[in-house]
C-alpha cells in the first residue's frame, strides 16, 4: 500500500511562484514514474507533469516552460516548482504514483491564483 502526502499549495498572485512536494512511502520497491495532475472546478483532472525514477520528463503544453518537474529518489519525494503562475492554474493538485498495476493518488493541494 503506497501512501502519498502533498505539501506546499496556497494562494499566490498571478505572476508568482509555489512549490509543491509529494511524498511517498509504504512501497518496496522504487515507483518508476510519479506525476501531477490538476482538477479545476467543473473540469476533468488533467494531466500537468510526470517524471521517471531515471529523470525523464513529461509536461502538458500549458505549463511547458512554466513549470518543473523533480524527484529525489532518496526521499521518495517528488515535487512541483510552478513559476509564473496564473489564474487558469488554479486548481487542485493530486500527486499519482502508479505502482504494480495499481494508481495511487495524494489527498490533493488547493492552488488558487488571484488576478
Amino acid at each position: 500500500q503506497v501512501q502519498l502526502v502533498e505539501s506546499g499549495g496556497g494562494l499566490v498572485q498571478t505572476g508568482g511562484s509555489l512549490r509543491l512536494s509529494c511524498a511517498a512511502s509504504g512501497s518496496r520497491f522504487i515507483i518508476r514514474l510519479m506525476g501531477w495532475y490538476r482538477q479545476a472546478p467543473g473540469k476533468q483532472r488533467e494531466l500537468v507533469a510526470t517524471i521517471t525514477d531515471d529523470g525523464r520528463t513529461n509536461y502538458a503544453d500549458s505549463v511547458k516552460g512554466r513549470f518543473t518537474i523533480s524527484r529525489d529518489n532518496a526521499k521518495s519525494t517528488v515535487y512541483l516548482q510552478m513559476n509564473s503562475l496564473e489564474p487558469e492554474d488554479t486548481a487542485v493538485y493530486y500527486c499519482n504514483a502508479p505502482y504494480y498495476g495499481l494508481q495511487y493518488w495524494g489527498q490533493g493541494t488547493q492552488v488558487t491564483v488571484s488576478s
